[in-house]
């Protein structure tokens, strides 16, 4: 019997699809930091064009208005949260929201302007962009910095939530990465599409190569979602 799955939104299916389409979640077999061989892959860093990297700060830009998360700047934590940052600051302002931005380099710069943080004056409500959460790391570091400017750091916006369990010293934790930056350091995380719109894009496609990734990318979420 097929499982029914709930509807996704209009931009998350939309998400999906141009993941798809442009290359940058794929399916096959893939290890992942935790050590599992998943059935999907993505990756943001190949949205490396300007039409495809247009085309996600509108999904980004889209997806924050409507999240109704109140920000007075982006940050984006190096590296590939450079790039997004900057490109959602520019589809904003298209957008009629025009706030700063700002990032941070790995080694703290001792000429010039010094230090680790580039861009706008890192102050007020500060919201963190991201492709990913995967142990919370990243995160963990940003709002460190953002709080040693003396700022607040008021949530995180990344492109997928794999709904997937953390580990803890090797072993799956009852949450998700995602799930931790929320109860445990207080922050709204804002994923443009998760993998229950993934699921929901393969059971309804009319593209029959794809519909037979459904039953690995379920049997995955069986064992490993939250």
């Amino acid at each position: 019997m097929a499982r029914t799955l709930p509807s996704s939104s209009p931009l998350a299916e939309a998400f999906v699809r141009f993941s798809v389409e442009a290359g940058v979640l794929r399916f096959g077999e893939f290890k992942t930091k935790a050590g599992r061989l998943s059935p999907y892959f993505f990756n943001a860093g190949l949205f490396n064009d300007g039409a495809t990297l247009g085309r996600l700060a509108e999904f980004y830009a889209r997806r924050l208005l409507e999240s109704g998360i109140e920000f007075d700047m982006l940050f984006g934590p190096a590296y590939k949260g450079i790039t997004l940052a900057a490109a959602v600051a520019i589809e904003l302002a298209r957008l009629g929201r025009n706030v700063p931005f700002a990032y941070n380099r790995k080694e703290a710069k001792d000429h010039g302007e010094g230090g680790v943080l580039v861009g706008a004056p890192v102050q007020g409500r500060v919201l963190i962009i991201d492709d990913v959460i995967s142990a919370g790391t990243s995160v963990r570091e940003s709002i460190a910095m953002i709080q040693a400017a003396g700022a607040t750091p008021c949530g995180v916006a990344i492109a997928l939530d794999r709904q997937e369990k953390a580990t803890e010293n090797g072993n799956d934790a009852p949450y998700s990465a995602v799930q931790w930056v929320e109860r445990q350091l207080g922050l709204r995380v804002c994923a443009i599409a998760t993998l229950t719109d993934l699921l929901q894009y393969l059971q309804s496609s009319a593209d029959a190569q794809l519909g037979t990734h459904f039953a690995s990318v379920a049997a995955y979420r069986d064992r490993y979602g939250v």
